[in-house]
């Protein structure tokens, strides 16, 4: 069933259901490998099963949930190997993505980002942190909508998000929080500048560092939730 196939109350309330879902999970609230309930959703939102199963559909083009036949939802997980896949793909594509937008970038949209960097360099909160990251990246990748590779790239930061909050807390206890700080900055800088070939090499950089700290640490893989 697609979306076009349901009816609009229920398309709208499965529109709502997935949002409130999208914010609870990439927020942390729902664990990689969580069991997701659509009895549980449905009594929550006073909603039958049927806007409840295309909200999770939604999520799955998200990749953020995982539906198996027979079986049900679960929050997406990676393993150690599809986490450093998923960087590696981001390291060679999000640069890319980035080169198409960087011409179209506003003055106000580097303003804007400008002052995420000092929002985050002020945060001692790693919920704030990750939202304030977040923004400040996809402000670079606003401007140009790509017929496949924003929304192939979007869907690579839904899934690796769980993981960046852990690479946030281990980087923040090792006193290597400073290190991202530095490469917003460095980063901005190059687009203030307009230098691509910087820009670009910069976010490599920055998006394999977090693969390389996370590769080190396999328990963070061992200990998902199982449902």
């Amino acid at each position: 069933m697609t979306m076009k196939n349901v009816h609009p109350t229920n398309a709208v309330l499965s529109t709502r259901i997935a949002d409130e879902l999208r914010h609870i999970i990439l927020s942390g609230q729902l664990s990689p490998g969580k069991r997701i309930r659509q009895e549980e959703l449905a009594d929550q939102f006073g909603a039958s099963r049927i806007p409840v199963r295309e909200a999770l559909r939604i999520l799955v083009t998200d990749g953020l949930v995982n539906i198996v036949s027979n079986s049900g939802a679960w929050v997406s997980s990676l393993t150690q190997q599809e986490c450093s896949e998923q960087y590696q793909i981001r390291e060679r594509l999000e640069p890319l993505l980035l080169r198409f937008n960087l011409p179209q970038l506003t003055a106000t949209d580097i303003s804007r980002a400008g002052e995420l960097v000092q929002q985050m360099k002020n945060t001692p909160d790693i919920e704030a942190l990750i939202h304030l990251d977040r923004e400040f990246h996809w402000i670079m990748y606003s401007r140009v909508h790509t017929s496949s590779l924003t929304e192939l790239i979007e869907r690579l930061w839904n899934t690796t998000q769980p993981y960046r909050r852990v690479y946030m807390n281990l980087v923040r206890s090792a006193k290597g929080i400073e290190v991202a700080h530095l490469e917003h900055d460095l980063l901005l800088e190059a687009i203030k500048q307009a230098d691509s070939e910087e820009a670009e090499s910069i976010l490599r950089g920055h998006i394999r560092r977090t693969r390389i700290e996370l590769d080190r640490h396999p328990e963070v893989f061992a200990h998902q939730s199982k449902g």
